[in-house]
């Protein structure tokens, strides 16, 4: 069964990767697909999106908002030292021709899940600010959305610091406003997504494959988050739970934002009677390098 998402996301290397499979596969309906400031500046990672949506050919079918372009609060740090400066390097695509929607993402975002006849499910996979300036601009939204499924936070291991995720980081205090919202919420964090490695022996055989697979190989050489060459696939795994939710085992938390202080992004979760967010704590890596091929390979 098809499954419409509203996509929100700042590629970034793993974003494409994750878009690659979005985009392509009969599983998913991109009804929307917003961006934000995360990995690089968002008038970087719309332009990377238009660059994938060309690329797919999709230009006429899946429209793209440009969105928040800092954090609520704190000051903006990108990660262009892992994506490169453009944030995708690797790949010459050629000159964009698509334009965006007129509408900001959070506007657009609205009118999307106001129009649905049914209940949408929100794939975060950036900073969350877009995500929050919804809960708040426009709560009227919330009962239209099934479930926000985020790859970000952690169970005790950090990327940018020792304590905190990339994305959670970047904007704590739109993370925080995600986690008290009352949605039901999917948290794909870094203790899994470390696990959820792309091997090296697979990133050998992707130029192999189709076009596709030579895009990402490329971006996948000039991105620095390595694991002795395998790749983690951070953002993928919010599609690969949607596919396959068996492969992922999940417990519920009181999770918490630290929002300043030296552990700024910590995402503090306590198991207590009150939960709010479903964290993933384990996934099956095996399953996950086979379907990520196989849909590759269908491209």
């Amino acid at each position: 069964m098809t499954q419409k998402i509203l996509l929100d996301m700042d590629p970034g290397i793993d974003d494409a990767a994750a878009l690659s499979i979005a985009l392509t596969d009969d599983a998913f309906q991109v009804m929307l697909l917003t961006t934000v400031a995360g990995n690089v500046s968002v008038d970087k990672t719309t332009k990377n999106a238009l660059h994938l949506i060309e690329f797919f050919n999709q230009e006429n079918v899946v429209p793209v908002a440009a969105g928040a372009s800092a954090p609520l609060i704190k000051k903006y740090v990108d990660a262009s030292d892992i994506h490169g400066e453009s944030g995708m390097a690797g790949w010459k695509f050629p000159t964009v021709k698509t334009a965006v929607l007129p509408e900001h993402a959070v506007v657009a975002m609205r009118q999307v899940l106001m129009n649905s006849q049914e209940k949408m499910i929100v794939v975060a996979t950036g900073a969350f600010t877009n995500i929050a300036l919804l809960i708040r601009m426009y709560p009227e939204v919330l009962p239209k959305i099934a479930q926000v499924v985020v790859m970000g936070g952690s169970l005790g291991v950090g990327n940018i610091t020792s304590v905190a995720e990339f994305n959670v980081y970047t904007d704590p205090h739109a993370a925080q406003i995600l986690f008290t919202s009352g949605l039901p919420i999917k948290m794909i964090g870094l203790n899994v997504t470390l696990q959820a490695l792309l091997s090296k022996a697979n990133i050998d055989k992707l130029g192999d494959i189709n076009q596709t697979g030579k895009m990402l190989q490329a971006l996948f050489a000039h991105y620095a988050d390595d694991q002795d060459g395998a790749k983690p696939m951070h953002d993928v795994n919010t599609l690969f739970y949607l596919a396959q939710p068996e492969s992922f085992v999940f417990e519920d938390y009181n999770v918490a934002v630290v929002t300043q202080g030296p552990a700024t992004g910590a995402t503090v979760a306590t198991k207590t009677n009150y939960t709010n967010v479903s964290v993933a704590t384990s996934v099956n890596v095996a399953a996950f390098n086979k379907w990520f091929m196989e849909k590759i390979t269908a491209i």
